[in-house]
């Protein structure tokens, strides 16, 4: 994981691209922090109700340290990030930046399959030009409902790896995961990105297919949580805080009530700013970023969106 830091960078260039998709390029004053394929950056929107952090991934040649590029799309059914950055990001204007961080990395492979459906795309073109760059066998497969709706159109044909990258949309030639899918191998790594119904269905036809849980790798850029339940409490061992989380409430709100803030970016159990330890309890996982491994370990917790199943004890 990179190390995050916090940057002012301008915007050098936008670009309205299709699928209501806008392009950024960002540019600072000297040589970019370095990056490595599947990393993100947390960018600050400025929205009526007040300042968030929403996470895009990067998209282009992770060794190009002039600049950075990003694919966002506006998405009217989300809490108001995308919508307000098409609204205000204009060429020539500055941008507050956090990170980059790295939570989808590029494994070890021989052969390497990804998936990319819209918007999804961007991580995926980060990593065909890091294994391209490594002289890695791999494909990248871009799916949109229509060629209308193809973003990165216009710079695909020219991209060093073109030949790699194979095209589909619904409404013509549709993408047949039982075609494209490789045969499971210890040395065959899947990644997928882009609306969450896109990947559950990569995710389960290559699970299905016999590929290892841990050769499937995901990044979810929006997901739908329900962080509601029971009653439970959280004793903070540190603090020496116990706090009870109600039905309705979550752990980082019910703590930040208190005076004790967790840090918390997506609300949406994606990010992985706000995980925090688990000493005791049993935790009801709400979210999709950590693995299963992972929750079965019973030791972190999205404080954002997870539960517990009765009282939690957290290392804070």
């Amino acid at each position: 994981m990179q190390n995050s830091s916090a940057l002012v960078l301008t915007v050098a260039e936008r670009i309205d691209d299709k699928g209501d998709i806008m392009r950024l390029t960002l540019t600072g004053e000297g040589p970019l922090p370095e990056v490595a394929a599947g990393a993100h950056i947390d960018l600050l929107v400025e929205t009526p109700e007040g300042p968030i952090w929403r996470q895009y991934s990067l998209a282009g040649d992770p060794a190009d340290r002039t600049q950075w590029q990003l694919g966002i799309l506006k998405d009217p059914d989300s809490r108001g990030g995308s919508v307000a950055l098409h609204q205000l990001v204009k060429a020539g204007e500055t941008v507050h930046v956090e990170g980059p961080r790295n939570h989808f990395p590029l494994a070890q492979a021989d052969h390497t399959v990804l998936f990319g459906g819209g918007i999804g795309v961007t991580p995926m073109l980060a990593m065909a030009w890091e294994l391209h760059a490594q002289g890695a066998d791999f494909t990248l497969h871009y799916a949109t409902r229509t060629a209308e709706r193809c973003a990165f159109a216009d710079v695909l044909p020219d991209l060093p790896f073109a030949d790699n990258v194979v095209l589909y949309h619904d409404d013509a030639q549709k993408l047949d995961l039982y075609a494209v899918m490789p045969a499971p191998n210890p040395t065959t790594h899947v990644y997928v990105c882009g609306p969450q119904g896109f990947m559950d269905w990569v995710i389960a036809h290559a699970e299905a297919s016999g590929h290892a849980t841990d050769h499937v790798h995901r990044e979810y850029f929006s997901a739908d949580v329900d962080a509601s339940g029971d009653s439970f409490d959280v004793e903070c061992a540190q603090s020496g805080l116990t706090v009870t989380v109600g039905p309705d409430d979550t752990i980082a709100k019910a703590l930040a009530r208190e005076g004790l803030k967790i840090e918390v970016k997506c609300e949406e159990g994606i990010c992985g700013t706000c995980v925090t330890d688990v000493l005791d309890g049993e935790i009801d996982h709400r979210d999709q970023f950590l693995t299963e491994d992972e929750r079965e370990d019973n030791d972190q917790i999205c404080a954002c969106c997870s539960r517990g199943r009765g009282k939690l004890v957290l290392d804070i």
